[in-house]
């Protein structure tokens, strides 16, 4: 079971869900802190349409979670399965690794 800083996320991304000194990395670019993650959640929101559907979960050790989520869209190649590497402190996401 995912904690529910994770299933908000997978719902519907937020800022606030993160520390303030959070890094994503996501296709090869790394993002450091909130004003970058929230440009860059702002540019992948409007770059592509798309369905994703959570399709496995697992816990890695205390703190670091892994969702996949399976996407349909029409970004380049319409169909991915992508790993999410969250890991979390005092329920905020302090690091976000996406990657296929």
């Amino acid at each position: 079971m995912l904690p529910t800083t994770i299933t908000q996320y997978l719902a519907s991304p937020s800022l606030s869900l993160y520390a303030e000194d959070a890094v994503v990395t996501d296709d090869g670019k790394t993002y450091r802190g909130r004003e970058e993650i929230r440009d860059w959640l702002g540019s992948a929101a409007r770059e592509y349409t798309y369905t994703t559907e959570l399709i496995s979960t697992r816990q890695l050790d205390a703190n670091t979670y892994v969702a996949v989520n399976h996407l349909e869209g029409n970004f380049p190649g319409g169909t991915v399965d992508l790993h999410y590497t969250f890991t979390l402190e005092n329920d905020l996401i302090t690091r976000l690794v996406i990657a296929p």
